[in-house]
């Protein structure tokens, strides 16, 4: 089954929690801080790989996480980084956070990859601690939790050549006659309801691949039919062939249905029309073609190339053609994202208080960080967390919003009664 979209959930591993730990020797009396950091955990990482050619996979996969840090130890032992997950996707996947849309990779190239999914850093231990005045702290971090999110999945073919043409004008036999494709044939409309790759190999023995895009209808670029399924798969072809029904076998003309099949082309995205292309004149082995023929060579000259995809006949030619055309096309110029990707710093905002039923309730990255990392169960942790809240100004902000003396702060999933 051919699958080109899909939605998936990622997390990153969790960082692994540092430690508090003391020297204790025979002739070390007063050995000092020996806790170790915990290891960063995991990163989840997709990876083109030009063995797969659909997204299927995904279809029944859908959480991917991985492995979370080692916990650090005694005697300054730091525990080991989580093994990041490495997700082979198809060359052509474009990867989208699904909450925002943000362009996290555009995956063009066999190999390329794009980290989805940060592992958390390690929790310090208490020997990070240590200082002139707090010799021996007791005092360590919990790890710091991996990324975790929803993103979206979306395949474009990666083909050389793309094969353009309203349904049964011919293309899937086209395909079969110059590749090892073998496409579902037959005489009724959208026969092909998937794009179906083949790859073409030249006199020279040299090799490009062609795509059978599904055929279009009047109004695919507003989603008629298929049309938004099977147009995006043209995007990142270099060359354009436009397969025609010269013999008009389904009554329609054959030079409305080239204007129509620009129409959608140029309605879906107006660039695409700048591409090289070439009209397949198909269906020649039919006695009715022969006068269509010549209105299209007095239309566009020797870009038509008379076939019959039945037959077999001048499809050596077009694919000559097409190769000479392959070698002056670079691959960059088609094959780059509709947009950058781009990672620009953003400050963090500290916190935000939503008083929600007389509970004063705070979120904010930095805020629900420093909780996951807080080592409570120790009387200096919880010291060290009222400091940093101090510092980053959370209580005088409280005081401003009027916060009396037993009222309820709620942060994360943690609740504490406000204390002057």
């Amino acid at each position: 089954m051919f699958v080109d979209r899909a939605k998936i959930y990622v997390k990153g591993g969790d960082g692994g929690n540092g430690i508090i730990a003391f020297r204790r020797e025979k002739y070390v009396p007063m050995g000092g801080p020996a806790g170790g950091d915990g290891g960063r955990g995991g990163h989840v990482i997709f990876i083109a790989d030009d063995n797969l050619a659909t997204l299927m996979d995904f279809k029944y996969h859908r959480h991917f996480k991985a492995e979370r840090g080692v916990h650090g130890q005694g005697k300054n032992m730091h525990g080991a980084a989580g093994e990041d997950m490495l997700v082979k996707v198809p060359v052509g996947t474009i990867i989208r956070d699904d909450d925002t849309g943000e362009l996290i990779g555009d995956l063009v190239e066999v190999g390329q990859q794009a980290i989805v999914a940060r592992g958390g850093r390690g929790g310090r231990g208490n020997a990070r601690f240590s200082n002139s005045v707090n010799r021996a702290p007791s005092v360590s971090e919990n790890g710091e939790p991996g990324e975790e999110r929803y993103i979206r999945l979306e395949l474009k073919l990666l083909a050389d050549v793309g094969l353009v043409g309203f349904p049964n004008a011919g293309k899937s036999t086209f395909i079969s006659r110059v590749s090892a494709a073998r496409p579902k044939v037959a005489d009724y409309p959208f026969t092909t309801l998937v794009p179906n790759l083949g790859v073409v190999q030249t006199k020279s023995r040299d090799a490009f691949v062609i795509a059978d895009i599904p055929g279009l209808i009047a109004g695919a670029h507003e989603g008629t039919g298929l049309g938004h399924e099977f147009l995006r798969h043209i995007e990142r072809t270099r060359l354009l062939i436009f397969v025609l029904d010269t013999a008009q076998t389904e009554g329609r003309d054959v030079i409305e249905d080239y204007e129509t099949l620009r129409g959608e082309l140029e309605h879906y995205r107006a660039d695409l029309l700048e591409r090289p292309w070439l009209v397949a004149a198909n269906k020649m082995d039919l006695p009715e073609a022969a006068e269509n023929l010549e209105h299209l060579q007095e239309l566009f000259g020797d870009k038509v190339y008379p076939i019959s995809a039945a037959t077999g006949d001048g499809i050596e030619p077009l694919m000559d053609k097409a190769w000479e055309l392959l070698q002056s096309l670079p691959r960059e110029a088609v094959v780059i994202s509709e947009e950058p990707v781009l990672r620009r710093f953003e400050e963090e905002e500290a916190f935000m208080i939503n008083v929600v039923d007389g509970v004063y309730e705070v979120s904010g990255k930095r805020i629900e960080k420093l909780m996951a990392m807080t080592n409570f169960t120790t009387d200096e942790g919880l010291k060290r967390f009222q400091r940093t809240l101090e510092h980053m100004g959370l209580e005088s902000q409280l005081r401003k919003m009027g916060i009396k003396e037993g009222d309820t702060v709620r942060i994360s999933s943690m609740e504490f009664d406000y204390s002057e």
